[in-house]
Formats: structure tokens, C-alpha cells, sequence
């Protein structure tokens, strides 16, 4: 049975519309209209998007719906069906598989754009960069100030002499400091560590905290005990590490089992069906040095009212998806507190929980806005998240933003369309000359 139908008649029921009138207005057959709705046939893209149309709901919703579908019909019966959704995603994301023949990557290194995140901007780097360059003049340094995955500072680096990142995730904090803090580490003593972890036999290891938790949930149950070692070893051996070499290491450990990590990119639930095991193959992150580079852990709106620079890149989470929440299995791996957890997801109690993700975020962007000190604000915004609730909605409109950088100056709006999956997004670049 396909979801996308149900959507569609739940939608076509509470606007009040007939079938029949529907079938008049689209032109759509009316059995097959019939079909869509009862689960037993797939629309085609057109045919989905007229009916979006016609209830003037969001199209690109019914699209990912429709995407989504297709995916899950291709492997529902498939034996290796989860794993080919992940080689999939990879596919998309880096243009090939990089977890079915670790063999062949043992000479490379994992670049920071290598892992899953939700609302990463991957893909519109170098055009948010590119515009801002073309729009700002006399410029030396960024702020970026809700970095997440970090590939527009990364990419900014060669731009600017001077970039400030920060992020209030604990495993965030790691992996900036692991690919740009300067520090002394020593690559062949971290590749030597990582062949002993390549050799670990998880029937020769003792159950832990993270395999008791996790095991056959989020990994599989032997994979989770090696990963629970490992990260116990790391903190045990921690003064035999310079902080450069201990923040590597705890990278590492994130980027390689992001790749085989039971989700479907964040870790909210976990994919209800038998895990097949995987090796782990260890695979040293490629660290890029950035002698410019100040590292923040701090409230945004806190920390604007202690830095300056020339550039603020603004990329907050508006809708009610909380990052802490969506990652806490890195969160809760970093920190190694070992918590009580709760819930199916296996969550520990609330922490750094983003006031942009609530009700409050109109307020608390204009609060930040208000108290940069820089001649330029660059924001992006998206508001094509798929959801089905109304609760994770974006909590904050394009026009409240356009309204509060206006205050602040003269402001432009650039958009880029950009396709994933067969779904195409629209984001939003709004660029403010600071003129107070």
C-alpha cells in the first residue's frame, strides 16, 4: 500500500472535496483517482502535482511522499533492501558507495562532508559563497554562527583570514576541533590505533553501555559492543593523546559508524527490522588545519554579543526539530556520561534545547540580528521540510525575517532550486548591508 494516496484522499476529505468533483477539475480518471487513494496504485509526478495543486498544498511534500513510496516499493522485498536504501543515499549524497568495499578505501582519509545531517548545505555551498563574495566588498572574515556540518566554513577558509564557528552540539564542538583546530598529533600513531580497532573480535569483548543500549536497535548488537570498547579505550588512554589526537580520534569514530548507522540519517528512530552485520573498517578523517579558525560551544544569541567580524553566516534550525534530540546518540557517545535513556528512541533527559526550534524564535532572531557587530548578515532560509504536523512547521516566516533585516539595512534576496531525490527544494539567500 502506498502512503502518497492516503495523503492525498486525508487532504481531499478534510478541503470537503467530492471525487468526483476532483476527477472534473484534474482531469484525472476516475478509477484511477480511486486507485491513488486506496493505496493501490502510484500517481505519476503530474498527476501528483495537479492534485497538490488543486488542494493547494504544498507540492513538494506530495513529491517526497511520492519519492518515498517508489524507494520503498523497490526494496520492501528485497534481502538486502535497508542496506541498498544506505548505498542509495550515499550514491546521492557523494556520488558513490563508500561503505560496500572498505578495502579499497584503506588509503584514503574521510572528508568532513562525509556524513549524514539533516539540512546540510552540501549541495549550496558554493553558491551561498559565490553570492555572498559578489555582494559584500571589503570583507576579511565570517561568523558562522549555527554551523552544523561546517562545509560553508570550511569552504569559506580560502575567502577569508579570519572565521569564527560555533555550534551548541557537544559532538559538533569535536569534530571542529578535530578537522580545523591547530594542534600537534601524530598521523602514524592514530593510523596504528586504528588497525588494533580494525582487529577487535567482538566475541572476545565484555557486554558495555553502549551495546546494552544499543545493540540491535541503532547497530547491530556486535558492532555496538566493538563501538562501546573502542570509545571506552579512548577515554581511558586520554592522557597518552595530545587534545588534537583524542578529538581526531573521537571523530573518527563518528564518521565510520555514521555509515552504517540503522537510520535513516538521524537518529529520532531506528529502522524496525533485523540488522545485518556489518565490519567495521576503520578509516582515518582528513584534518584541515586552519590557522584563522576561533571554535565556539555556546547560545548564539549569547555569543553575538562578544564577537566581531565582518560577515555573520545565519542558518538556524526554524521548525521544531531539535538537533540535540536528532543526534543524541553522538551527543550521549561524546560526552560518555552514560545516562539513564528513555522512550523507544532510547533519549537521555533534555539539553541544549534551541529556543529557534519554539515559538519563541521570531524574537530570538531579532535578538540576535540586533546584536552582531558586523557590516554584513547573509541568512539562509528553507522551508521545505516535510512533515505531517503542523508542530514542525517552520517558526519563523520568510517575510518576519525580511522584516527584521530590514531594520537593520538595505536587504537582497537570491534563490537557488536544487533537486534531491527527485524532490525539488527552494532555498533562500537574504543578504543585508549593515547601515546602523
Amino acid at each position: 500500500m502506498h502512503s502518497v494516496g492516503l495523503i492525498l484522499r486525508e487532504i481531499r476529505e478534510e478541503k470537503g472535496f467530492q471525487l468526483q468533483e476532483v476527477q472534473e477539475k484534474t482531469k484525472i480518471n476516475l478509477t484511477i483517482l480511486s486507485r491513488i487513494e486506496n493505496g493501490k496504485r502510484l500517481p505519476t509526478k503530474k498527476q501528483a502535482i495537479e492534485l497538490a495543486n488543486y488542494y493547494s498544498c504544498d507540492p513538494n511534500k506530495i513529491l517526497l511522499n511520492l519519492v518515498g513510496d517508489k524507494i520503498a516499493y523497490e526494496i520492501q522485498d528485497e534481502e538486502f533492501g535497508i542496506e541498498a536504501l544506505h548505498v542509495a543515499e550515499e550514491i546521492v549524497t557523494y556520488g558513490k558507495p563508500t561503505t560496500l568495499f572498505p578495502e579499497l578505501e584503506t588509503q584514503k582519509q574521510i572528508n568532513l562532508e562525509s556524513r549524514r545531517y539533516i539540512g546540510n548545505k552540501n549541495k549550496l555551498t558554493n553558491w551561498i559563497l559565490d553570492t555572498i563574495l559578489t555582494e559584500t566588498k571589503n570583507v576579511n572574515s565570517l561568523i558562522d554562527i549555527f554551523a552544523g556540518t561546517a562545509s560553508v566554513a570550511k569552504a569559506s577558509f580560502k575567502h577569508f583570514e579570519n572565521v569564527i564557528i560555533n555550534d551548541i552540539l557537544h559532538s559538533n564542538n569535536v569534530i571542529y576541533k578535530a578537522f580545523f583546530e591547530i594542534g600537534n598529533w601524530n598521523k602514524e600513531k592514530l593510523n596504528y590505533i586504528l588497525k588494533s580497532w580494525n582487529e577487535l573480535k567482538a566475541d572476545q569483548l565484555t557486554e558495555n553501555y553502549f551495546s546494552e543500549q544499543f545493540g540491535n536497535k541503532f547497530f547491530e548488537h556486535n558492532t555496538s559492543k566493538i563501538i562501546g570498547f573502542i570509545r571506552q579505550d579512548i577515554e581511558d588512554k586520554k592522557n597518552e593523546f595530545t587534545d588534537k589526537e583524542y578529538n581526531i580520534l573521537l571523530a573518527t569514530l563518528i564518521y565510520n559508524i555514521d555509515k552504517i548507522a540503522n537510520t535513516v540519517g538521524h537518529f529520532d528512530a531506528y529502522i524496525k527490522k533485523p540488522i545485518r552485520s556489518n565490519k567495521l573498517n576503520f578509516i582515518l578523517i582528513n584534518p584541515i588545519d586552519f590557522a584563522g579558525i576561533e571554535i565556539h560551544q555556546e547560545n548564539a544569541n549569547v555569543l553575538a554579543r562578544k564577537i566581531k567580524a565582518d560577515i555573520a553566516y545565519i542558518d538556524p534550525p526554524y521548525n521544531s526539530r531539535q538537533y540535540s534530540r536528532f543526534y543524541h546518540l553522538y551527543e550521549n557517545l561524546i560526552q560518555w556520561k552514560k545516562p539513564e535513556l528513555f522512550g523507544v528512541a532510547l533519549k537521555p533527559k533534555p539539553e541544549n534545547m534551541s529556543v529557534y526550534c519554539t515559538v519563541g524564535a521570531k524574537d530570538a532572531f531579532k535578538d540576535l540580528v540586533e546584536n552582531l557587530n558586523v557590516k554584513y548578515l547573509a541568512v539562509s532560509y528553507n522551508n521545505t521540510y516535510n512533515s505531517k504536523s503542523n508542530s514542525s512547521e517552520n517558526k519563523i516566516k520568510l517575510e518576519q525575517i525580511e522584516a527584521i533585516l530590514n531594520k537593520k539595512g538595505r536587504t537582497k534576496i537570491f534563490e537557488k532550486k536544487y533537486n534531491n531525490l527527485g524532490v525539488e527544494y527552494l532555498e533562500t539567500l537574504l543578504i543585508t548591508k549593515n547601515e546602523k
